[in-house]
């Protein structure tokens, strides 16, 4: 079901999905890490609490220190140096009453002077009775502050080991560890360690700040991202298809994509080859339906001979009458079956054409293969000769191209020469290379010449001006003529020989690269 939903959305949905996907993947992953991070650094911090108390419980035990108020505070002044990067070190007794705290003593390291001595002195010779008084009021303050704490511990599964807890209040975040002491084996009181942890609350902060910060640039990115992708990729490929769906469906709705044929990426290309491809496909397919109505206008006028010759036939007695109206007959059927046999041809070769590959090819070789042939069938024949002649016997004339299509191109300019030349004429095949590198192919007959002052009439299909004996061709060979040499990327001119009858028709070949 999953992968059906993601196949029925647009490109942009699809990857605004994935997207999406990965960002709720990396954010889990964020939390889980963040999670991870705090009680990490927590146990980092309280790991030096635990060990100070250790050390301290066993100075204690090693010096035989009895925990009662004045002998803790002793130690404490004594021992200051262990507590000296803590923010706060209490002592408790069983009951959970303050015997000694670092903050009554003030033994933050910065403050270490000579009032520690007077403070050490006092304790000593018990002579500030006001102080007392003022130390009592601040124990049970203080008692109350903790004995919330201290009843949790004794009461909790991991009495007897040392136990961080944690408190946050609006600007602080504080970290408690708390121990209980044992003197020869008995339960003598407590040692509480207390620091101001903020550190640990501005790492985790920053994290969330930096994660927050990056998610925010991400998302920001692939807001970004999807416009861009939309305006310079799915909107011009749903135009495409747009472009495509019309000409498919024959909407009278013209799309503009000239825009796009004109980027110079792989869209543009793509693009470029699209048209190329449509107006190619439409140029065949006018040319499909044009050649479809003319060669039904050309069948028609055989018809009509043939329908009249044989209603003829029917009422006639006299037998030249009859031998004329066959020769009619078998004349227009030549016609006809030529006409169906060329076009038939033809559709052969546009299909072929789009299949086949053009390569190097020798027209020297070629022409000489086709002239050959000629010579056999029309030398005892009529008595034509063709002659095919080049300047330089070792000089090449290499062309790119498709190899039987070339040979049809000279085939179907020799028929047409011999057509229209008497027997016993000349024909010549002429190659050559021209000063800018293109070879030129040129057949010339000693025929009627063209009438026309536009020779690229002749060109069209079925066009009108013919030999008699039109009944062997179908009018097509010149127009297969001009249709292959466009293939090739050629040129193909017709004109009348300048000082003798007959015609001249060159193929131009693009030089070779």
């Amino acid at each position: 079901m999953f992968s059906s939903l993601i196949k029925n959305l647009s490109i942009l949905k699809k990857f605004l999905f994935i997207n999406l996907l990965i960002f709720i993947f990396i954010g889990t992953l964020t939390i889980i890490y963040l999670n991870y991070v705090q009680p990490n650094l927590i146990k980092k911090k309280t790991s030096l609490q635990i060990e100070v108390i250790n050390n301290t419980i066993n100075n204690l035990n090693r010096l035989n220190i009895e925990f009662e108020k004045n002998e803790v505070k002793k130690f404490l002044l004594s021992t200051r140096f262990l507590f000296q990067n803590l923010d706060r070190v209490v002592f408790f007794n069983e009951s959970f009453e303050i015997l000694a705290d670092t903050d009554t003593l003030d033994l933050d390291p910065r403050s270490f002077s000579s009032r520690i001595e007077i403070v050490e002195f006092d304790l000593q010779n018990n002579q500030d009775d006001k102080e007392k008084s003022t130390d009592e009021l601040i124990n049970s303050e203080k008692k109350k502050e903790f004995e919330e704490t201290l009843q949790e511990y004794s009461i909790s599964d991991d009495y007897g080991k040392p136990v961080t807890f944690t408190k946050e209040t609006y600007n602080k975040f504080k970290l408690s560890t708390i121990k209980n002491v044992l003197i020869d084996d008995e339960n003598v009181g407590y040692i509480l360690i207390s620091q101001n942890a903020n550190d640990v609350k501005t790492a985790i902060n920053e994290r969330k700040t930096f994660v927050i910060r990056t998610a925010i640039l991400i998302a920001v990115v692939i807001f970004i991202f999807s416009l861009v992708l939309n305006r310079y990729f799915l909107k011009p490929i749903k135009n495409l298809v747009n472009y495509t769906e019309n000409i498919k469906e024959k909407s009278k709705k013209k799309i503009d994509i000239k825009s796009l044929i004109k980027r110079n990426d792989e869209l543009g290309t793509l693009s470029l080859s699209l048209d190329e491809m449509t107006n190619e496909l439409q140029k065949r397919v006018n040319t499909a339906e044009n050649f479809s109505t003319d060669l039904v206008h050309e069948i028609r006028n055989p018809l009509a001979s043939l329908k009249s010759a044989s209603e003829l036939l029917e009422v006639t007695n006299s037998n030249p009458e009859k031998e004329k109206l066959t020769k009619i007959l078998t004349h227009d059927v030549e016609r006809i079956e030529r006409l169906i046999t060329d076009y038939s041809q033809m559709l052969k070769d546009e299909v072929a054409i789009t299949r086949e590959s053009m390569k190097i090819l020798d027209l020297k070789k070629i022409a000489d293969s086709v002239v050959d042939d000629f010579n056999a069938i029309y030398n005892s024949k009529r008595g034509i000769n063709i002659d095919l002649q080049f300047k330089n016997s070792g000089e090449k004339f290499n062309i790119k191209g498709i190899e039987n299509r070339i040979e049809q191109v000279l085939a179907n300019l020799l028929e047409n020469s011999i057509s229209f030349s008497k027997d016993n004429q000349n024909i010549v095949v002429k190659l050559s290379q021209k000063k800018d590198g293109k070879i030129s192919l040129s057949v010339i007959d000693e025929g009627i010449g063209f009438k026309e002052k536009n020779t690229d009439k002749i060109f069209k299909r079925f066009y009108s001006n013919r030999p008699d004996k039109f009944g062997e061709h179908s009018g097509l060979g010149l127009n297969i003529v001009k249709n292959l040499v466009d293939l090739h990327g050629g040129q193909v001119i017709a004109s009348n020989n300048v000082n003798k009858k007959g015609a001249k028709v060159e193929i131009i070949f693009p030089k070779l690269n």
